[in-house]
């Protein structure tokens, strides 16, 4: 069997009706894994569990709100129901509902931001490790941000929350290591996404990234996937309490 399978595993991904968490759903899926794929807007999660099984793969649509802890226990207990057990967790979906400098963030801004992209974080965390505890075996993935590695003038809020976000990582690998349990993070610089768009069809920065980023362009959804299910897998089994940068290299520029 390939160190890269992902056979018999059942993962729950946030935020997967798009961009990078779609990616990481159909990587997965790929790989073998049963997936669920989950988000707000559960038509668009039907479409992308609709597309998965129609390349072979596996998967189900759960809708939820990753602010709402009712909501996650429900996404939690709907695989369990389902498939009976959760093997990878990944944390993707997160928020980001202001632009501009932080003398003028609205608390309420604020508050958003470490709730969906910090605090639901852990929520999901403690309702799913356990169980790989028992079993002695697990996988949790945070998806953070080059943000969190560097300062931002416009972003501060959210940079805040993704170098928390690394910490938390190191904090739940120190805690879960006992178990066999592995958690770490990936930092994504410039993805192509929804998300991100505002970022991106920025021409004066996407300039800037094309021109000094080593690999001359910003990423693509698909460039993230695979490095999930090499976190999930047997390949990864050594590594944990880390944060896996895929940026194109900006960050070692100064970019």
């Amino acid at each position: 069997m390939s160190a890269f399978s992902l056979d018999g595993k059942v993962a729950v991904i946030t935020g997967s009706s798009r961009g990078i968490g779609r990616s990481i759903a159909e990587h997965m899926a790929a790989a073998g894994a049963k997936v669920v794929v989950s988000s707000r807007n559960l038509a668009a999660c039907e479409a992308v569990a609709e597309s998965i099984r129609s390349d072979g793969g596996e998967a189900i649509a759960l809708s939820a709100s990753i602010s709402d802890k009712t909501q996650l226990e429900a996404l939690v207990a709907g695989t369990r129901a389902h498939w009976g057990r959760i093997d990878v967790l990944v944390c993707n979906a997160a928020s980001n509902p202001y632009f501009g400098p932080m003398a003028q963030l609205p608390d309420e801004a604020f508050h958003k931001v470490l709730q969906n992209n910090i605090v639901s974080n852990l929520w999901l965390a403690n309702m799913v490790l356990p169980e790989m505890a028992q079993r002695r075996d697990g996988a949790l993935i945070i998806v953070s941000s080059i943000g969190g590695l560097k300062g931002s003038a416009n972003l501060g809020a959210y940079c805040v929350s993704k170098a928390a976000d690394m910490q938390l990582a190191r904090n739940l690998a120190v805690e879960w290591g006992p178990h066999n349990i592995r958690v770490n993070c990936i930092a994504p610089g410039l993805v192509r996404t929804d998300f991100a768009r505002a970022l991106w069809e920025n021409p004066d920065l996407l300039a800037h990234i094309e021109a000094t980023a080593p690999l001359r362009r910003i990423g693509e959804p698909d460039d993230i996937g695979g490095i999930a299910v090499f976190l999930a897998s047997r390949a990864g089994a050594f590594v944990t309490g880390q944060t896996i940068v895929a940026d194109g290299g900006i960050t070692i520029t100064g970019g």
